[in-house]
């Protein structure tokens, strides 16, 4: 077996690479270890390892850097200032999974007179435990060393049964966004999806749970660092999302009911959304249409993204109360295209209970948009008035006009909203047209599916 290129060394990072790695050297060369962690250095001693101070471990002719991506620009900078007192010169290599930034991190804070080597060994200890060392990949960019040393570490690694791959720092990490960013990313996914066995699985996907396991058995702080620290996994991921958005999209067509439109809207029975559903709808004659009454934005979008219904509209703008918050909060959560978007001038009444007493009313319960648009007339009017939003479905007008008619709620509650409501459900209107301005216009969005 051919011999490393060098009598004194050292591993910095006593981790489970780290210990595979001193593993794998400690018969070939004087091998010292550190790490900064006091358990790893009682564990390296435990395991016959020559755990040394940080000094002498750096004094060592060569220095293996197996510590997490994300602190090695501290580790080195922090190592400079003991390189500046040592005599002679030395090779630094790193064992990272991305190498654009070790690389850039060794041409910031290495010694002129130091030689680098940029390494990724692509196995770890649970593949090396399954397959063995030999056949495994190890990638090499010589960086900052001379032919005939980087000669001699090549020759070194093959002689340990490694399959050794010549690639500069950039084409790797290029290469390694496609690859190995893509398994962990998915195995991480699978994790958070809760993706577990079953028994009637597939080889197929057996081999999805031995990604996801073998994944998850790294560190997350790896995981963060293999999607950071690499310079070409923020584009992967974007694909990797389109991908999978049009995959799912696929599935689902414009419209899954062909002998109706189905439309999901934001509102209640006699809500404005409805009247605007109603308004856009005048000119429709593709045959016959369903309302769905989903009372908030949320749940339209999700019914739109689910497939249970083919259309949807929502409230975006209201020109006194401004943007609607329940739609840009839910907007922000789901993919769909806008068709059109459209308005209509809105008057809001106050109703209560056509059995209660006016004098025991004491709250007023609508959707925020509608306190915002008649906040001065509120205030003049009515400033005794506990002015709230209910909860849920109940954030809608239209529903809390329904449950102040069932008794669902205490006839203390008015609510506010069109006039209809209370044509509806029997109410008594205490009051009609007491938004702020005469001219009050509310914006729709009429959307469907992404892609269709």
């Amino acid at each position: 077996m051919t011999g490393i290129p060098a009598r004194s060394v050292a591993v910095i990072g006593f981790g489970r690479f780290g210990r595979l790695w001193a593993s794998m050297l400690r018969d070939d060369c004087d091998l010292m270890v550190f790490d900064s962690d006091s358990a790893h250095r009682e564990e390296a001693a435990a395991e016959g390892f020559s755990s040394v101070p940080l000094y002498t471990a750096l004094a060592a002719e060569v220095v293996f850097y197996c510590v997490p991506i994300s602190a090695f620009e501290s580790t080195l900078r922090e190592h400079a200032l003991y390189f500046a007192n040592l005599e002679g010169t030395r090779t630094l290599i790193d064992t990272l999974s991305v190498k654009v930034h070790p690389r850039t991190v060794f041409e910031q804070h290495l010694p002129e007179a130091y030689e680098a080597l940029l390494t990724h060994p692509m196995f770890g200890p649970d593949s090396v435990a399954v397959g063995g060392l030999a056949g495994q990949i190890i990638v090499l960019d010589p960086h900052r060393m001379h032919d005939a040393a980087f000669a001699a570490w090549k020759e070194y690694f093959g002689s340990k049964g490694l399959s050794v791959v010549v690639m500069d720092a950039d084409q790797h990490d290029r290469l390694a966004a496609e690859s190995q960013g893509v398994t962990h990313f998915v195995g991480r996914t699978l994790e958070r999806f809760g993706f577990e066995p079953t028994p009637i699985d597939t080889l197929g996907t057996r081999k999805l749970h031995e990604i996801t396991a073998q994944v998850t058995n790294d560190t997350q702080q790896l995981f963060v660092d293999l999607q950071t620290r690499n310079p070409y996994t923020s584009a992967m991921r974007v694909r990797l999302s389109h991908a999978q958005d049009s995959v799912f999209d696929q599935l689902l067509p414009n419209r899954l009911v062909t002998d109706r439109l189905v439309v999901g809207i934001q509102g209640g029975r006699g809500s404005f959304n409805e009247e605007a559903a109603r308004h856009y709808l005048r000119g429709y004659e593709d045959g016959h249409v369903e309302l769905v009454y989903l009372h908030t934005t949320e749940r339209v979008l999700r019914a739109l993204h689910e497939g249970s219904v083919d259309r949807g509209q929502f409230a975006i703008h209201n020109s006194v109360g401004g943007m609607v918050g329940e739609s840009v909060a839910a907007m922000a959560r789901y993919r769909f295209d806008i068709v059109e978007e459209f308005e209509i001038k809105i008057a809001h009444a106050l109703m209560m209970s056509s059995t209660g007493d006016p004098a025991a009313v004491d709250t007023v319960m609508t959707h925020p948009q509608v306190l915002a648009q008649c906040r001065s007339a509120l205030a003049s009017r009515y400033p005794n008035l506990r002015q709230t939003s209910g909860e849920g479905d109940l954030i809608d007008h239209a529903k809390v006009a329904e449950f102040i008619a069932s008794g669902e709620l205490a006839p203390n509650i008015a609510t506010m909203g069109s006039s209809v409501l209370a044509n509806i459900h029997g109410l008594r209107v205490i009051e009609d047209n007491l938004q702020d301005l005469g001219e009050n216009f509310t914006s729709f969005l009429w959307v469907q599916r992404p892609g269709t």
